[in-house]
């Protein structure tokens, strides 16, 4: 069990102000993974202040001082990978062998990412008699999420740092140790003070703190769509930039020259990988009413060739959900889409045979769903999988943009050409063709209530950036 009872604040391991503390539950056991401490508003404000003074220092200096900051932060990281990705299995329940390859990995390519973004990138550009230059935009408050912390953490700090901003972060309360871990690496790698702070607590206390801080000069939030409506509404008291990665409910088009096998058995894997705890999960099947029954028969075989089991075992199998009450809230959701009329084609709200009263949650598809349905319309983060039909691709791209998300999706077809085109009209931040798969160079966010604002790659870097004309006299 790892106990932190210090914030990380102004380079130094301090005592909170706040009072109290929480533990860190893993999901397959109910053992306590970890305790952490619980910062207040005075803790809040202690590391605004760390980061405000160090901003003046940290913005002066060079892209290429920075990318060897971010350098030495991901050769240290990179050293601790099987560490990072131990301690999240614990926190949240994946599988190590799953862990180590994206919860460990992903945060080392990402941070990797930017010593090069950081040294190539044009901070500043001749416009005519003007000079436009590329700014930090200041203070940064980070508030993340459980479902792949460290990657949530590092897809903030890294381009905040090549920026030249300064930031406080707040990482989840049921998955922070990741984050401690960081700011251990943080501070033996030793950037400089104030640059980097950690608060942990409840987002009630610590996100309404940091969101409504006069001196946060910006703040980004991965979390659900309530929690970014919350955090807007509090930001807009002070007009500061609010960047959201948030919900997501995202088809996956299958079109009905698509090789079928490759494209259900893609997706149900997909759906199911973390446990549906993915805020890009491919949650809705668009298949052509033709080719249906094929269909659910392909995507029932996939679901049941998937293995439940102790998320320290090494092996690629499915593990618990994050905690006892997202599995009911998942269970819950099975049971209303029974209750809509939904074809229960595998799985269902039962507990797994030999996982009983955990957060175990047996994989599971829905047929005959409409999209008006509940399990159709709104985020389930669970292995669920709804499955539903259309007659043409003019329907197939109604029935996909009939939803207030938009974050991510997919199309298959045999024909590429057809598939970009048809993937050009979703309402989506991102599209997989035939199983394209993630590039972390590439620009990540959503439209509508998927959030606003891209994380990674260059893109990343300018949600953190102020832009700035220096208008020259024109010459004689």
């Amino acid at each position: 069990m790892k106990k932190y009872d210090k914030l990380y604040i102004n380079g130094e391991w301090v005592a909170p102000h706040g009072q109290g503390e929480s533990q860190v539950i893993n999901p397959f056991n109910d053992d306590v993974a970890g305790v952490v401490p619980q910062g207040d508003q005075q803790d809040v404000d202690n590391a605004v202040s760390a980061a405000k003074a160090a901003f003046s220092s940290w913005s002066a200096t060079s892209p290429e001082e920075r990318a060897d900051w971010i350098k030495k932060l991901a050769d240290a990281l990179g050293a601790r990978m099987k560490e990072v990705a131990s301690t999240i299995s614990q926190e949240m329940g994946m599988p190590i062998s799953m862990a180590e390859l994206i919860q460990a990995g992903l945060p080392y390519t990402v941070m990797s990412s930017y010593v090069d973004i950081a040294r190539n990138y044009k901070f500043t550009e001749e416009m005519g008699n003007s000079l436009v230059t590329k700014e930090p935009i200041g203070v940064c408050g980070f508030i993340t999420p459980w479902n792949y912390p460290l990657h949530q953490v590092v897809g903030k700090v890294a381009p905040a740092l090549a920026a030249g901003c300064t930031m406080v972060l707040k990482p989840s309360k049921e998955a922070p140790l990741n984050a401690f871990l960081f700011a251990e690496i943080v501070d033996e790698v030793g950037l400089p003070a104030g640059v980097f702070n950690l608060v942990s607590g409840p987002g009630s206390v610590i996100g309404e703190a940091l969101a409504g801080h006069p001196d946060v000069d910006m703040v980004s939030i991965t979390g659900s769509t309530e929690a970014g409506v919350r955090v807007a509404q509090t930001a807009a008291k002070t007009v500061k930039r609010v960047c959201q990665e948030l919900g997501g409910k995202s088809a996956n088009v299958i079109l009905d020259d698509a090789d079928l096998q490759a494209a259900v058995s893609a997706g149900v894997q997909q759906v199911m990988m973390n446990c549906g705890q993915t805020c890009v999960a491919l949650t809705r099947m668009l298949v052509p009413e033709s080719r249906k029954d094929e269909a659910i028969a392909i995507a029932k075989a996939t679901a049941e060739a998937a293995t439940l089991g102790d998320p320290a075992q090494e092996g690629f199998h499915l593990g618990p959900m994050s905690s006892r009450q997202q599995a009911k809230g998942v269970k819950d959701y099975i049971r209303k889409g029974i209750e809509e009329g939904a074809t229960l084609v595998i799985g269902g709200a039962e507990d797994p045979e030999g996982f009983e009263g955990g957060a175990f949650v047996k994989p599971t598809i829905f047929a005959d769903v409409t999209n008006d349905m509940t399990i159709a319309q709104e985020e389930i983060f669970g292995p669920v999988l709804c499955i539903l039909t259309y007659k043409d691709d003019e329907d197939a791209v109604r029935i996909a943009n009939d939803t207030v998300f938009g974050l991510s999706g997919a199309v298959w077809s045999q024909n590429q050409e057809r598939a970009v085109k048809v993937a050009r009209r979703l309402r989506t931040g991102q599209v997989g063709i035939n199983g394209g798969g993630f590039n972390p160079l590439a620009p990540f966010g959503g439209y509508k209530q998927s959030g606003n604002g891209r994380e990674l790659g260059e893109y990343g870097l300018e949600d953190f950036l102020e832009v700035k004309a220096v208008n020259l006299p024109k010459a004689s």
